[in-house]
């Protein structure tokens, strides 16, 4: 008979302090989702944001603290998403920092687009607000109209005897 002994480290859970003073325990999936909706249809590399939820989680515990204020995860994570994405970065500073006004807003996106003449914005950043973009009306573009048949809204000819 062989016996195994499996030690594991029970650490306490990390409590977050909400701005209201409420507490809840720390959940990377909450994290990673908001990260997620704040990214969606951004071209971001595979696992970018695996990789900075994993980063902010390690960050909180490398503090060693029982209890962190939601502030500070907030700041971690626009801090990151600042130089992995500017377009992401606005859509979660705007939920997360509740701007009062659209004038804090068209601040925030004028301090940002001072920035970006920086080399430290990603190569592969696709600009916030293009100038040059034809738009689709302009391309010249003609469509071909659609045949008649199922599933079109238009009716379809019936021949026969």
């Amino acid at each position: 008979m062989r016996f195994t002994t499996y030690e594991r480290v029970h650490a306490l859970p990390l409590m977050v302090v909400k701005r209201d003073g409420r507490r809840e325990t720390f959940s990377a999936e909450k994290l990673a989702r908001s990260v997620r909706i704040a990214c969606a249809k951004r071209p971001l590399e595979i696992g970018a944001l695996e990789k900075l939820t994993v980063d902010v989680e390690n960050e909180l515990h490398r503090l060693g603290r029982a209890e962190v204020e939601s502030r500070i995860i907030g700041e971690m994570v626009i801090e990151r998403l600042r130089s992995l994405d500017r377009v992401a970065f606005i859509r979660f500073a705007s939920v997360y920092r509740d701007f009062e006004d659209i004038d804090t807003f068209a601040r925030e996106l004028e301090a940002l687009r001072d920035e970006a003449g920086q080399p430290s914005a990603p190569r592969n950043q696709l600009p916030l607000i293009p100038d040059d973009v034809p738009r689709v009306a302009d391309r010249g573009r003609k469509r071909r109209p659609r045949r008649p048949g199922p599933g079109t809204g238009r009716p379809v000819r019936v021949t026969g005897p």
